[in-house]
């Protein structure tokens, strides 16, 4: 099985995917879920930092390091790294802390100094802060931001016609990787007949508020 397709039953095995009705931050009504802040304990973690591991080595995006905005991406990061490890790709990372410190080492970067082509690591897009402000950091200490990688991909249009990977895309001229993405959970849905009531409901949803593809 593809590892996409492993993620989303992955996901729904930790119930951070979930379907029935839901009322997003833009008032819709969706028929389905996603909260990687219940990835929550050590074994989930682990196995989520496999499956960011296998995004980054199947991009082929050419980086140096990783970096993880605070906070969702600290841990992010940090166990993104030594999947990266264990599958024989040693990478250093860094993550921010949200205000300076005066003492010790000082500064708001914490682990290896921002250089060369940095690689995103966050949990989702959804307005796009977090990422404008991580590709600030980054270029401010005159490195690159060389892509974004996140969880899930919704493919979904924000206030224009763009979805907001789209937008960042666009804005930043940068990829965004997706563990997995709407078209993947689509594709699981049609495979599962025990799914078919949710698949009717997130193709009709997709077909009021998507984007033809993400990238």
């Amino acid at each position: 099985m593809d590892f996409r397709q492993e993620f989303i039953e992955f996901a729904l095995a930790q119930n951070v995917l979930r379907f029935g009705e839901f009322k997003t931050k833009a008032g819709r009504l969706s028929p389905y879920f996603f909260n990687a802040g219940l990835f929550n304990d050590g074994a989930a973690l682990d196995r989520l930092s496999q499956f960011y591991a296998q995004a980054i080595q199947a991009s082929g995006i050419a980086i140096d390091m990783l970096y993880g905005p605070a906070y969702k991406g600290i841990p992010l990061v940090s166990v993104t790294a030594l999947a990266l490890a264990r599958a024989g790709r040693n990478l250093p990372f860094a993550f921010n802390r949200k205000e300076a410190k005066d003492h010790g080492e000082g500064g708001n970067i914490i682990g290896t100094p921002l250089a060369g082509r940095v690689l995103i690591i966050d949990d989702v897009i959804s307005a796009g802060t977090s990422v404008r402000e991580s590709v600030e950091i980054i270029r401010a200490a005159g490195a690159t931001p060389a892509g974004v990688v996140i969880a899930l991909d919704r493919m979904e249009r924000g206030t224009g016609e763009l979805s907001a990977v789209q937008e960042v895309e666009q804005d930043y001229g940068i990829p965004v990787v997706a563990v997995a993405t709407l078209d993947d959970l689509m594709a699981f849905l049609r495979q599962r007949p025990d799914f078919s009531a949710h698949e009717a409901a997130v193709a009709r949803y997709r077909q009021n508020y998507g984007v033809a593809k993400s990238r």
